[in-house]
Parts: C-alpha cells; structure tokens; sequence
C-alpha cells in the first residue's frame, strides 16, 4: 500500500489513558474468559499473532494460559498502556500498520476482534489485512475477526444516526453513509463539570463480504458464531466471531 492509504492513528494520548475505563463491559471476566477459551482452542501448542494489540485486553490472558503471543500496532499511546501491565514483558509488540508490517515467524492463530477491521477504512485495506494475515499463519492455521453486522433495518428512511448509548455521563451515537458503507461513532462525555468530544470513523463491512476478502487471500470460511460462547448466527444477531482457515 502506498504512503497515502497508511491508516492514521485513531488511539492517542487522550483515548489511550481511558480506554480501558471507557470500555468496560468489554473487560467483564465472562467476555475475556469466552473470547480467550474461544482461541486457546484454535491456537492449541502454536503461536498467536493479534493485530490491532491494543492495550493487551486479549493478549495477556491469552499469554497467561500459556500460548506464545505477539501483537501488532499502530498506536504508541495504545502499547505504552499494555507496556506498563503485568506480564507485557512477554509479549513482543511490532510497531506499525496491520496491512503491511511482517512479524518474524509462523503463527496458528492471527486475531483481530471488538471491531478492529472497521478501523481500516477502505475495502482495499480491509482486504490487504486478510492477505497480511494469511502471510503470517503456518498451513492450516486459523484468523479469527470479532465484527458488528451493520444494523442498517434500524435506520428508518431518510435517517442517518443511531444511538448506541445513553448514560448520565456518555452520549455515543453513529452516522451512516451507506453508499460509501463508511460510518463516524462521535462519543460525548461529561466529565468535571465540562464535555469532552470524540469521533471515530470506520468502514461496515458485510459477512459475506469478508468471506470473500479470505478466498482472495488463500483461506476458506470453517465457523461463524454469534459470540465467543459460540451461540448461533443468524440474521438477528448484531455481531459475529467469524474463523478462516488457511489451505494448505
């Protein structure tokens, strides 16, 4: 990819030193617990490679069950958060975009969830991500992405914004350009008496269509769920845990 289509960074300072306390419901120990059995099971005595690394929600509790981890990232705020956690020290993060950059060695797992494959705002870069993924799995291996389903029946006609939530201290809602499958989340938080802004564009990206980024990149669908606990996907569900397998 070229120097223009380089995703920016979309986690500073500002959002790197809340993150964890802004995403709460995302560290209750029943959804890591879920998501890390989830992988451990895909990952068995092989290593794992998460793009997207974070703050080391995923990363160190899958460290701790005793699977090699690595990570890439693009945000230094993000990393230096995961550095200062008990445990980082095992887990050697690569600066740099998830499209692109190449960490040494073979993986059985490569992982991307809460969402992290809308932060690459373009389909190109959606699909350079598959293809980078595939690079770095051994034969059989597995990439796993964790991704809403867009919920555009919601949008009546004509609208453009939904409301994801509403607390006495956190207003967030998204705005949709369904032509463009482009969508800005702008949260609005109140804290000490004064009201701090953020807005975060990403790309909604179908199902099927992700399935399609995987053959072009050497890989075939094996399961799709609805949640890590592995419940059903149907045309209800708001969210997928989707696994592709590398052929051999």
């Amino acid at each position: 990819m070229s120097e223009e289509s380089v995703p920016p960074n979309l986690f500073g300072a500002r959002i790197a030193q809340t993150y964890d306390d802004d995403s709460q419901d995302m560290f209750d120990p029943a959804v890591i617990g879920a998501t890390v059995d989830f992988l451990v099971g895909l990952a068995g005595d092989g290593a794992a490679l998460e793009m997207a690394i974070g703050t080391g929600r995923i990363a160190l509790p899958l460290s701790e069950r005793g699977i090699p981890v690595r990570g890439i990232d693009l945000s230094p705020d993000m990393v230096a958060v995961l550095a200062s956690k008990e445990g980082s020290d095992a887990i050697g993060v690569a600066m740099g975009d998830m499209t692109t950059i190449r960490v040494d060695g073979e993986f059985r797992l490569v992982y991307l969830v809460y969402n992290g494959i809308g932060n690459l705002i373009t389909q190109d870069a959606q699909v350079e991500c598959f293809r980078n993924a595939a690079a770095h799995l051994e034969p059989g291996g597995c990439f796993v992405v964790e991704v809403g389903v867009p919920q555009l029946r919601r949008l009546p006609p004509g609208d453009t914004a939904q409301v994801f939530t509403l607390t006495p201290t956190h207003v967030g809602l998204d705005t949709f350009d369904v032509v463009e499958q482009l969508g800005v989340s702008h949260h609005y938080w109140l804290a000490d008496g004064h009201t701090e802004t953020h807005s975060t564009p990403w790309r909604f990206v179908w199902p099927a269509e992700l399935d399609l980024m995987a053959r072009l990149a050497g890989m075939r669908r094996r399961e799709r769920w609805a949640d890590w606990d592995r419940s059903p996907f149907t045309s209800e569900s708001t969210k997928h845990v989707s696994v592709w397998e590398k052929v051999a």
